[in-house]
C-alpha cells in the first residue's frame, strides 16, 4: 500500500535524480540568487516542482537545450512569442536589420505604414496602435473603454489571464468576486469596478450586464490559463449580442489564441470584437503589442 511516508522517499529520490541530472542548472541557481531575487530573473521562472528550474542554453526551431546539454521539445514556445521557432533565420535577420538602422526613434516610419496595412489585412479591424506588451494593450483598451460608454465596469470571466491588469485580478470564491490571493500592494478594492463570472454562464453574464454600468467586457476566445475551456456552441454569437445590447464594447485578448490561424481565433470563428489585442507573438519575440478597433469606436474615441 502507497503511504505518505514511501511518497515522500519516492519524491526525494526524484529530487536527488534531477540534480544529479542537471548539475549546472543546480549550480546555476545558487548564483543566480546573489543577483536575482529569488534566483531567477522573472519569479515565476521557479515555479518547478523540481529542486531548481532548467537554465536555458540555447533554442532552434521547436526545441530548447540547456545548460547540462539534454534536449527539450518545447511545446509552450516562450508562452507563444516563439510562434516561427525559436532562433528562426528570417526572424532574426529582419531584428538584426532593424537595429542597425536604429531600435526606435519616438516617430513614425514608412515601415509602420506598411504594418499597420497588414494588420488591418490579417485581423479585420480597420485601425491600430502599438504598445510594448499586452498588458500595456488591454490598459489602454479599458481605458478608452471606460471614457467612451463613460461607465466605471469591467467584466472578466473567472479564472482568466490578460497579463498584469489589475482589472482582471479577480475572480470567484464560492460566487462571490473577491481580489486574487497573493495580489500584493493592492491598495483600491478592484471587485468595486471589476465584475467576474463563469466562462460559458449565459445567465450570470446577463445579470452582470443588466445594471448597465459595465464598460467593456475583457476576454480570451478560449480560457487559457486555467487548463483550455472551450466556449460553448453559439456562447461567442450570445456574447456578442448580449453586449451589444447592453451598450457594453467587446475586448477579445487574443495573446494566448493567436496560433488559432492566419488571423487568429477571431478571424477563425468569425467574430466581431470591438477591441482586438494581441501580444507576445506579433514581433517575433521581441516585446511589443498592438490593438485595433473599429471604425465606429474609433470615431467615438475622436
Amino acid at each position: 500500500m502507497t503511504t505518505a511516508s514511501s511518497l515522500s522517499h519516492l519524491i526525494e529520490a526524484e529530487a536527488q535524480r534531477f540534480t544529479t541530472e542537471h548539475p549546472r542548472s543546480a549550480a546555476m541557481v545558487c548564483s543566480a540568487a546573489e543577483v536575482w531575487r529569488g534566483g531567477t530573473p522573472m519569479h515565476w521562472m521557479g515555479d518547478w516542482a523540481s529542486p531548481s528550474p532548467i537554465f536555458a542554453a540555447q533554442g532552434v526551431g521547436a526545441q530548447i537545450t540547456d545548460v547540462d546539454g539534454k534536449l527539450y521539445d518545447d511545446f509552450c514556445l516562450a508562452d507563444t512569442p516563439a510562434m516561427f521557432g525559436h532562433g528562426e533565420p528570417a526572424v532574426a535577420r529582419a531584428i538584426a536589420d532593424q537595429a542597425l538602422r536604429g531600435a526606435g526613434f519616438m516617430l513614425p516610419t514608412a515601415t509602420a505604414v506598411i504594418v499597420g496595412r497588414l494588420l488591418a489585412e490579417r485581423f479585420g479591424l480597420p485601425l491600430w496602435q502599438a504598445a510594448t506588451t499586452a498588458s500595456d494593450a488591454n490598459r489602454a483598451a479599458i481605458r478608452w473603454a471606460r471614457a467612451v460608454t463613460q461607465r466605471p465596469v469591467i467584466l472578466v470571466f473567472d479564472g482568466c489571464y490578460h497579463g498584469m491588469v489589475d482589472d482582471a485580478f479577480v475572480v470567484l470564491d464560492g460566487g462571490v468576486a473577491v481580489m486574487k490571493p497573493g495580489l500584493v500592494g493592492q491598495v483600491h478594492d478592484l471587485t468595486a469596478t471589476t465584475r467576474v463570472v463563469p466562462f460559458n454562464d449565459l445567465d450570470a453574464l446577463g445579470a452582470a450586464l443588466a445594471p448597465g454600468d459595465v464598460a467593456a467586457v475583457l476576454a480570451e476566445p478560449v480560457m487559457t490559463n486555467c487548463g483550455m475551456i472551450l466556449p460553448d456552441p453559439g456562447f461567442h454569437d450570445a456574447l456578442r449580442a448580449m453586449t451589444r445590447a447592453a451598450g457594453t464594447l467587446l475586448i477579445l485578448d487574443e495573446t494566448h489564441t493567436l496560433s488559432t490561424g492566419p488571423g487568429g481565433y477571431s478571424r477563425a470563428h468569425g467574430l466581431k470584437p470591438d477591441v482586438f489585442v494581441v501580444g507576445k507573438a506579433i514581433a517575433g519575440g521581441v516585446p511589443a503589442a498592438v490593438w485595433g478597433v473599429t471604425a465606429a469606436l474609433s470615431d467615438r474615441m475622436d
